[in-house]
């Protein structure tokens, strides 16, 4: 969305208009932090529903603001070319995650303590991933993040924020990161050195594939395509991973 001009001369308030922008993009940042830290540092209940609450809250705060559904990435207008890419997203990801499970060499990492049962990684797979963390989190980044930040930077400054701010999203869901997974802890080891290489991996790996997400948004003009590839990454990794601990165990 531009600002208003009158008779093709210059933007009328202009000033103004961006500076609403970034009041917008303060406003959603100042949300996603407290929203991170009480998700990870409070109760349990608080971590089970305080990211849905949270990006439910902002859709509503920027649809009133004056985002349009299609800077939300939420226009019907864009549904079938959003599942197209949705499909093609998805075969990949599942491709790549069936080799890793089944190549030596990479299997170890799928060995996370969490998915450790079949029917574990179903209901994550299914119910509490989805729910939970996929489709909040591309409503909230994706959506809201992306859609104030393309008003206030343009594409180029929402791709590279929105991104970074994604990866450091996760730091607080890093923390444990090493100790809980087998391949990992061999590599990176249990101590504080091990703990802080894969928090720094984590940010890495999670603002490269924010960079994926918002690339597949912008290609698709959907949320449903991100969010695809999104829930199969960690869907699909969670039931590798089950599937990996069984045939370890027998």
């Amino acid at each position: 969305m531009t600002a208003p001009t009158v008779d093709g001369l210059a933007p009328v308030g202009v000033h103004s208009w961006r500076s609403n922008a970034w009041i917008d993009v303060s406003v959603v940042v100042v949300v996603l932090v407290a929203t991170n830290l009480i998700a990870h540092f409070t109760t349990v209940w608080a971590s089970i529903a305080s990211v849905p609450i949270a990006a439910a809250l902002l859709l509503g705060l920027m649809k009133a603001r004056g985002l349009a559904w299609s800077e939300l990435g939420l226009s019907p207008r864009h549904w079938r070319k959003g599942t197209l890419y949705s499909l093609a997203a998805v075969g990949v990801v599942l491709t790549v995650v069936a080799i890793g499970a089944l190549l030596p060499i990479t299997r170890g990492f799928f060995l996370a303590d969490r998915y450790a049962t079949l029917s574990g990684a179903l209901i994550a797979a299914m119910i509490i991933i989805p729910l939970q963390t996929v489709i909040p989190e591309e409503l909230a980044f994706r959506g809201v993040l992306d859609g104030a930040l393309s008003r206030a930077t343009g594409m180029r400054g929402a791709l590279a924020a929105g991104s970074l701010f994604f990866g450091l999203w996760h730091i607080s869901s890093s923390l444990g990161l090493t100790q809980g997974n087998k391949g990992l802890l061999e590599v990176f080891g249990g101590g504080l050195l091990g703990q802080i290489v894969g928090i720094a991996g984590a940010v890495l790996a999670t603002t490269a594939a924010g960079l994926v997400f918002t690339w597949l948004r912008r290609r698709s003009q959907s949320l449903l395509a991100p969010i695809a590839l999104h829930w199969s990454l960690n869907g699909a990794g969670a039931l590798a991973a089950a599937l990996v601990w069984h045939a370890s165990m027998g």
